[in-house]
């Protein structure tokens, strides 16, 4: 009979989260302990907050539903593995709306990953390649994971630059935030040599490493750091040349808002359940183009005359394939 409570609790855990309702004389020969046990467990579960159901009669058992928070999940070796490399796919480019999350998730997933699972993540990751919305650069997924670890242990980080004229510097920051353009990710974080807050292209970062070295959260300045990066872009004219996108979609804002990248600005509803985008923008005309077509709702762009010329010739070709024509 089994008397290691926390390893058997673990034990029902992890077969109670599988989709299926489990006879408590299933779960007590599964653990080896009496019935009497296996409810008492459950009742442990429970006041950890994992939401057990269980059911009366012959056929009745046990089961995991779910609950109105997420609690901790135990995971099997090809379970964790399937996850991190589902995690370092979408991580490697800014992948609109689950982005930060990712890192933050793999963060935590691959601090307490077995070296022998570490290598199998990595192994995958290098056979396999993802075709994603993003055109930005590829990130390495282990520079995003150690760049947002320091930042949420407040830890200051230490790493190699390359400016765009390509001269190399190396900075000591206290990591803010890493935030995800749709295109690009930038790290917000005071440079401690300069005495300054500053956003870095994480695509120009290398050799990411925390110092260890713990620090007192700054206070942004100008609100949020999603907002400090769309000023910062758009106050480097040598990064690509600004201009005005007026667009107006034929839904409202909340259904269009999930579609669009946080870089193209705020929508604002018009009425009759539309919305308008009025926004200053740095990405290339190109990729405006294409993440229109992605908002998946009638639109009408009203300027600028390049976006109008590049929106029509998108919905040539794609009229075009759609008749199979050439």
């Amino acid at each position: 009979m089994s008397t290691d409570t926390p390893a058997r609790l673990l034990q029902l855990l992890s077969l109670l989260q599988t989709p299926r309702e489990w006879p408590g004389g299933e779960l007590s020969e599964r653990l080896g302990v009496s019935r009497r046990t296996v409810r008492r467990d459950v009742d442990r579960l429970r006041e950890l907050g994992y939401p057990v159901q269980a059911t009366q009669g012959a056929t009745g058992g046990y089961r995991l539903v779910a609950g109105k928070a997420m609690p901790p999940l135990v995971l099997d070796d090809e379970e964790a593995v399937a996850i991190a490399v589902g995690l370092r796919a979408g991580a490697g480019h800014a992948v609109d709306g689950v982005e930060e999350a990712s890192v933050r998730a793999l963060a935590k997933l691959e601090q307490v990953l077995p070296s022998r699972l570490r290598h199998r993540v990595s192994a995958l990751g290098a056979a396999t390649m993802s075709l994603t919305s993003g055109d930005g650069a590829r990130i390495a997924p282990e520079t995003l994971t150690v760049m947002a670890s320091a930042t949420a242990a407040h830890e200051q980080l230490r790493f190699a630059y390359e400016a765009k004229d390509g001269t190399p510097s190396r900075r000591l920051t206290e990591p803010h935030r890493l935030v995800a353009t749709g295109r690009r990710w930038y790290l917000v974080a005071y440079d401690l040599e300069r005495q300054a807050w500053r956003t870095f292209r994480v695509d120009r970062v290398s050799e990411p490493f925390a110092t260890g070295a713990r620090f007192a959260p700054r206070m942004l300045p100008g609100g949020s750091a999603e907002a400090y990066v769309r000023r910062s872009v758009l106050a480097r004219p040598q990064e690509s040349a600004a201009y005005e996108v007026d667009v107006e979609f034929h839904a409202p804002p909340e259904r269009v808002g999930g579609r669009l990248p946080a870089s193209l600005g705020e929508l604002v509803a018009v009425g009759d359940g539309r919305c308008r985008l009025r926004a200053t923008v740095t990405e290339p005309v190109e990729w405006v183009a294409a993440r229109l077509i992605w908002v998946e709702c009638g639109f009408a762009v009203r300027g600028p005359a390049e976006l109008v010329a590049r929106v029509r010739e998108l919905g040539l070709r794609l009229t075009a394939a759609a008749s199979g024509g050439g």
